[in-house]
């Protein structure tokens, strides 16, 4: 590889770690400043440089920006109408006794494709400590349960903002890539439920006492058995909540019917079917579509009766702008893409990486891998590998759709200390230090080593 092409490439990903790690910016901010470096030090004139970032910028949000935001608005209005619920206490009574760990991880598997697993896991958190003290269970194996299950669709399910992005970015089918993924995610829910069920037992009698105690104390709203930690809707922690004012079902509907619509689209457009079927789900089954059609089915079944306009508004307006910096950051790395591409670093890069002892669709999931374990975000990991490996990709002739499986399996690796929901799962357990390494820690590297050979039966598959 040229020495001034790969010094482009080095510094412009050191420039993104270093930003993101150390300084008071973000990743939108880090990939902006790691297109430019790359761009300058590659030789690219200046001019040309900003026309580069601008257009890789609009042309990934043209295809994808809409979408983020659409499942993030349906998300917000499941998890705040108390679909989220309603949906736990179905897979509860599915699962039936003796198998709530299983019930659990079902549920976040669910919840997670639209609800942000941070949330999902505030939300249901009560009922896995109402099964917890209900059954007998080890609170840390109904906990692990959960978490897992939230995060390997987290990880692996468009509309989820990471698989989405990458699909994006790699110019990949989202109905391949939402089959696919949804594919894994079942094959990785047993791998949850085992390590749960070893696992937590062994870490029941490590609960952290100063925190058993913060969540058990008394502060003065709840009577005996109160915690003192309340939910985003005011509800006592150590609660069962409340019966959902919507059924399972109708919460099912404005999650599954764009997902179907859009692998409808996939399926027509890969078979011989009249122009009429055809052309109809090439409309309702276009992303932007289907998650329209879904957020207009959820706003008007979901809600309780008598919620007035302004509480639904007040829902999506604060949809919009958790979904706002993810769009951006898919379009820096957009840009990112675009400088890596004309630049001519991401060509020289194939041309390196061919060489390598490693298959080239394991290249996005090593990539991943460092990208997660230095900054801790799963997003930022996933749109990151998506956008370095794209020209690999490209050149190399790997499957898009094997691509962002690849980049989202290995973001899933080591959560720990630097990842905001390594201490959501954690505290509201009541694990810290080593135990909590064990217990969350743990659990995704044994997640993240568990993709590897799905991996390859997909290489095998996706040719």
């Amino acid at each position: 590889m040229e020495l001034q092409l790969l010094a482009a490439l080095v510094l412009g990903v050191a420039a993104v770690v270093a930003l993101i790690l150390w300084s008071r910016l973000d990743a939108f901010v880090g990939l902006l400043a790691g297109a430019l470096v790359t761009g300058v030090v590659a030789g690219v004139p200046a001019t040309e440089l900003i026309e580069h970032i601008t257009t890789g910028f609009g042309n990934t949000l043209a295809g994808i920006g809409i979408v983020i935001a659409l499942g993030v608005m349906i998300g917000k209005v499941l998890e705040e109408s108390g679909g989220a619920d309603a949906l736990a206490k179905m897979f509860v009574r599915l699962a039936g006794k003796g198998r709530e760990d299983v019930a659990m991880t079902a549920t976040g598997a669910v919840v997670s494709i639209p609800v942000f697993c941070d949330s999902g896991f505030v939300i249901l958190h009560p009922l896995a400590r109402s099964l917890a003290r209900r059954y007998g269970k080890p609170l840390v194996v109904v906990c692990l349960a959960l978490a897992g299950g939230l995060s390997v669709t987290h990880h692996m399910v468009p509309p989820t903002p990471g698989p989405l992005a990458a699909a994006g970015l790699l110019n990949a089918d989202l109905g391949a890539v939402i089959v696919a993924g949804t594919l894994f995610a079942v094959l990785l829910i047993p791998v949850v439920v085992a390590y749960a069920r070893i696992v937590g037992p062994k870490l029941e009698s490590q609960l952290d006492p100063d925190l058993v105690a913060a969540l058990a104390a008394e502060d003065g709203r709840g009577g005996s058995g109160s915690t003192g930690v309340l939910t985003g809707d005011g509800r006592d922690i150590a609660e069962e909540p409340a019966d959902p004012p919507v059924s399972a079902l109708r919460a099912c509907v404005p999650l599954l019917l764009p997902l179907l619509l859009i692998v409808g689209n996939t399926v027509t457009g890969a078979m011989s079917v009249p122009p009429v079927v055809g052309d109809t789900f090439a409309v309702i089954g276009n992303p932007a579509v289907a998650l329209l059609i879904g957020l207009v089915i959820a706003v008007y079944l979901l809600p309780p009766r008598g919620t007035d306009r302004k509480t639904v508004v007040g829902w999506l307006t604060a949809a919009a702008a958790s979904a706002g910096m993810i769009v951006f950051i898919t379009g820096a790395g957009g840009a990112f893409g675009e400088v890596l591409r004309q630049s001519g670093v991401g060509d020289a890069l194939a041309d390196a990486v061919s060489g390598w002892p490693v298959p080239m669709f394991l290249i996005p999931f090593v990539i991943a891998s460092f990208v997660r374990v230095a900054q801790g975000s799963g997003t930022v990991a996933i749109i990151t590998a998506a956008t370095l490996s794209a020209p690999l990709v490209e050149s190399a002739g790997v499957d898009p759709t094997l691509a962002v499986l690849s980049a989202c399996a290995g973001s899933i690796v080591f959560s720990y200390f630097n990842d905001s929901y390594f201490w959501v799962v954690t505290r509201f357990t009541g694990l810290s230090g080593v135990s909590a390494l064990k217990m969350w820690s743990g659990m995704t590297t044994v997640l993240w080593l568990a993709t590897l050979p799905l991996l390859g039966i997909a290489a095998l598959i996706l040719r």
